[in-house]
């Protein structure tokens, strides 16, 4: 009968268990330091793909914008954490129905008014699991 060759750990091994520590580490740092980000929200207003207007949020209280684009009308609402349009007369109505958004990178478009809206600054947005192992 044979034996089986007895395993042992040489170079290779530890330089992959080195590096495997090290972008382990690297994420916890990357996660760790970018949790604490405290800006403010700025609400950045484009029409046919040029900057109309730049509202922080902080600042605003309950404000209402009239944006015109594309030969339709939008009826923008800004409160200090959250920004929505209330009311477009574009066809389709989906910038009306993306409904509130109140995180960084995110934004609602409204494709006939050529219109877009984008927040900047502030945590970043987090809408859930990215990924599920097991």
């Amino acid at each position: 009968m044979r034996r089986s060759p007895k395993l042992r750990p040489n170079l290779w091994d530890g330089m992959v268990v080195l590096t495997v520590v090290i972008l382990a580490v690297a994420c916890a740092a990357g996660i760790w330091r970018g949790s604490g980000s405290q800006e403010s929200l700025t609400a950045v207003i484009s029409v046919d793909g040029t900057e109309v207007e730049r509202i922080p949020l902080a600042q605003t209280g309950e404000t209402r914008r009239t944006v015109h684009g594309g030969g339709y009308t939008l009826e923008i609402c800004l409160t200090d954490t959250e920004v929505w349009v209330e009311q477009s007369d574009c066809p389709t109505q989906d910038c009306v129905h993306t409904g509130h958004i109140s995180r960084s990178g995110q934004s609602i478009v409204c494709l006939p008014a050529r219109v877009v809206i984008e927040l900047e600054g502030g945590p970043a947005a987090d809408n859930g699991l990215d990924t599920v192992i097991g």
